[in-house]
């Protein structure tokens, strides 16, 4: 359960600022939503807001019960986030939280295959901040005029990197499974913002006498109370 304890109890911390940073940081990343409406880039900053909602005391409001069920597995709560006003935006230490959630648990078996690294800039980073970031990965570029391929640092235009070379190799690496891709995974799941955020806030111990596999996380919203996950 490492992998879903990490990202338990990396959403339940809580800076010493929550209303007054989601108020004072909202103005500026509405902007930036409102010049890209529909664009991939916007889509997937939703899930790392959704990823680091906890940060900005989305955990210290009521929850709402659920009128609306799954299509599998207990229904989802309906949480009242705070950027779905008419005003509101995505809170910039949540999406910062919701990054560093994905960099150090989620990266290692899922990409963001649509994702550039400038897609943060002026919405969870600094051009600065960003850049930095990039440098530090290496990126197989080329041909050179020799023909051959070459690796450098990686700049603000590249995608961020994908865990496996392949889809085969990620099959093969998640026992058959192949992990999804979450640049828009609000998107293609049932009850969105909801069920990712549900997903990552609803592990738990197994039951008194049911066994889980090592390479398995119980959670309680699914069919059988489990989810394979490294």
């Amino acid at each position: 359960m490492a992998a879903g304890r990490a990202i338990h109890q990396l959403l339940r911390k809580r800076p010493q600022f929550q209303s007054t940073a989601l108020f004072l940081l909202r103005s500026y990343v509405c902007k930036q939503d409102q010049e890209s409406v529909g664009s991939t880039a916007v889509k997937s900053l939703r899930a790392l807001a959704f990823l680091g909602a906890g940060v900005s005391g989305i955990l210290s409001l009521a929850t709402l019960a659920s009128a609306d069920e799954a299509e599998h597995g207990l229904p989802c709560p309906i949480y009242p986030w705070p950027h779905k006003g008419i005003l509101s935006s995505y809170d910039h230490a949540s999406i910062r939280r919701g990054h560093q959630v994905y960099q150090q648990v989620c990266a290692s078996c899922h990409s963001m295959s649509l994702i550039s690294y400038r897609d943060l800039v002026g919405v969870a980073y600094t051009e600065e901040e960003t850049k930095a970031m990039a440098a530090v990965v290496e990126v197989v570029d080329g041909p050179n005029d020799e023909g051959e391929m070459f690796t450098r640092p990686g700049k603000l235009s590249d995608r961020f990197p994908q865990p496996y070379p392949n889809e085969q190799a990620a099959i093969f690496a998640n026992g058959g499974a192949y992990p999804p891709d979450l640049s828009i995974i609000t998107k293609a799941r049932h009850n969105g913002q909801n069920y990712v955020f549900a997903l990552l806030t609803g592990y738990r111990d197994p039951p008194v006498g049911v066994l889980i596999l090592d390479t398995s996380n119980a959670r309680r919203d699914d069919d059988d109370g489990a989810e394979s996950r490294p």
